[in-house]
Order: structure tokens, then C-alpha cells, then sequence
């Protein structure tokens, strides 16, 4: 009996040393593909939790330029570096979306209680070359707010109407092409 309970008990913690590991990242222990640095579930339900979040961080124009000027906030600009050198808002800083990560994050915004304001191309009308749209379900603001969110940034803001860039009250710049040495 004694050896029998004692082949219960080390299958058990066998079995518990295997699947705990695996089930902590959502991972199918049969699945040959299975990757424990990629979780599509903790992403879906980081997304949730973002969306929720973002439904109060919706701003205007006005207040998105307002905010701007207050200490201890940063315009975020998530796309490509080609496109931000194209034309941005200014005082912007660029953080391509491709290159978000821990260790970026914390050198562009060391402090997580930092006010991060972040717009998209798909917030600009009449501006297809510097802000060429994307499908709506697909929007830059969409992806940055959940990434940010999921690194522990709360203090977001979005830029939430379509503008005329034509009629924008945001200041805009561009970064200068620097001449090519033959």
C-alpha cells in the first residue's frame, strides 16, 4: 500500500513539474508548435482589459493640444521612422511600433506615470503620403494602446477624431533630410 501511494504521489508531482510551467503561459503541452514566449489567450485578454481602459482616454483636438503642453507628457509617434520624418506632430518623439520592447520603452519613457499621448495615420484626412490609412479594425492607435497598456503604461491618452489635416490646429513638422556625402 505504502509503495503504491508512494508511485501515486511522485507521478502526481511529475505530472504537476510538466503541465504547471506550461499552463502558466497557456501553452498545449501537445502541441509541437507550441512557444512559451508567444500567448495569444494573455494577448486577448490584455487587449480586453486595454479596450476598457481606452474607452475613457478618447481625447480632442483641443484637449489633446492642451495636454501636450503640460509638464510630465509626451506626444508619441508609433510609425515607421520614414513616415514620422515625412511629417509629425511636432515635439513628437518616435517610437516605431516595430521596435517597442522593454528595453526601448524604458529608455524613451523611463517613468510608467508619464502622460503618453499617441495619434495615427488614421487620424489625419487629406494626408495620404505621410499618414496613409490602415484597415480600422488595424489601426496603429489600437496596436500601440494595448502594447503600451500590456508594458504597465496607464497614463495613455488617444487622439480620438478624424482631422482635415488642412484643418488641424495640431503644429506639424518634419525632420530635414540630411544631405547624402558621395
Amino acid at each position: 500500500m505504502r509503495n503504491r501511494f508512494s508511485t501515486v504521489l511522485l507521478a502526481s508531482l511529475l505530472c504537476a513539474a510538466i503541465v504547471a510551467p506550461v499552463a502558466l503561459v497557456g501553452a498545449n503541452p501537445r502541441d509541437p508548435l507550441a512557444n512559451p514566449a508567444i500567448d495569444m489567450e494573455g494577448y486577448l485578454q490584455v487587449s480586453r482589459e486595454a479596450a476598457q481602459h481606452r474607452a475613457s482616454r478618447r481625447v480632442t483636438e483641443e484637449e489633446f493640444m492642451r495636454m501636450s503642453r503640460e509638464p510630465n507628457t509626451i506626444v508619441l509617434d508609433a510609425r515607421s521612422r520614414q513616415k514620422y520624418d515625412e511629417l509629425h506632430v511636432k515635439g513628437a518623439v518616435n517610437l516605431a511600433f516595430s521596435d517597442i520592447a522593454v528595453e526601448s520603452l524604458a529608455r524613451a519613457i523611463p517613468d510608467k506615470n508619464t502622460r503618453i499621448l499617441i495619434y495615427c495615420n488614421n487620424n489625419f484626412a487629406n494626408a495620404e503620403e505621410p499618414f496613409p490609412k490602415k484597415m480600422v479594425t488595424a489601426s496603429l492607435n489600437i496596436s500601440t494602446y494595448i502594447a503600451l497598456y500590456n508594458y504597465g503604461y496607464r497614463n495613455v491618452y488617444e487622439l480620438g477624431p478624424l482631422v482635415s489635416l488642412d484643418k488641424s490646429k495640431l503644429p506639424f513638422a518634419s525632420t530635414p533630410v540630411k544631405n547624402a556625402r558621395m
